[in-house]
């Protein structure tokens, strides 16, 4: 199982979420590769999930 499969299984299994919000997904593939990342994104897109 890949890092973002893993990520994907969290977000199902602990938030009840099937996919990521537009934008979380590249936050978190971004995350899991070790890079610094910041993410600007509108209150209520879900960056505490990232």
């Amino acid at each position: 199982m890949t890092a973002m499969q893993a990520a994907r299984r969290t977000l199902s299994e602990v938030f009840g979420y099937d996919s990521f919000r537009p934008g979380q997904e590249s936050v978190v593939a971004a995350i899991l590769q070790g890079r610094d990342v910041m993410a600007v994104m509108p209150t209520g897109a879900g960056k505490s999930r990232c």
